[in-house]
């Protein structure tokens, strides 16, 4: 069911994602005092998975696989880790490190985000779990789980006689 909106390209989203670990920080933007719920007062791991949040990843299945598509532009291979666990869970993960600054700089606006981001995924029991690809090409990572094929029931055609 889906939930909210998509102004862009007509997709959806599932607000109720409980696959999702993307976290959302109302109070990010506000200059509150060191007492407040900001999230420097969370433990660390909670402001670098919101840093990098915004990782982006579809996950079709087609009749012989499950497909991962994460947009990650400006990663390199090396900067991303593809997992899977023991409980059938396929993560994702890695990080942007932040550029480089020179003290002559004059910044006027800084939207592109850097830290840590993970994204999990609990596949089903199709998948082939020893059988996972992972390639990555223009900053889109595309992850292939194999499923097990099924087993077809034997149609066996009988003669009517009479």
């Amino acid at each position: 069911m889906s939930l909210i909106p998509s102004w862009f390209g007509g997709r959806r989203s599932d607000a109720f994602d409980p696959f999702s670990l993307d976290l959302w920080d109302p109070f990010k933007d506000f200059p509150f005092p060191s007492s407040s719920l900001s999230a420097s007062n969370f433990p660390p791991t909670f402001g670098e998975n919101t840093a990098f949040a915004n990782a982006r990843i579809d996950w079709r299945e087609t009749p012989e696989a499950h497909v991962f598509k994460a947009d990650l532009p400006g990663l390199k291979k090396e900067e991303v880790k593809v997992e899977i666990e023991d409980d059938r869970v396929l993560q994702i993960s890695g990080e942007r490190n932040v550029e480089k600054e020179d003290k002559n700089d004059k910044w006027h606006r800084v939207e592109r985000s850097s830290g840590k981001f993970m994204r999990r995924f609990r596949l089903p029991e199709s998948a082939k779990m020893d059988q996972v690809k992972a390639s990555m090409e223009n900053g889109v990572l595309t992850v292939s789980v194999p499923k097990v094929e099924e087993n077809k029931p034997e149609v066996k055609a009988i003669e009517i006689s009479g």
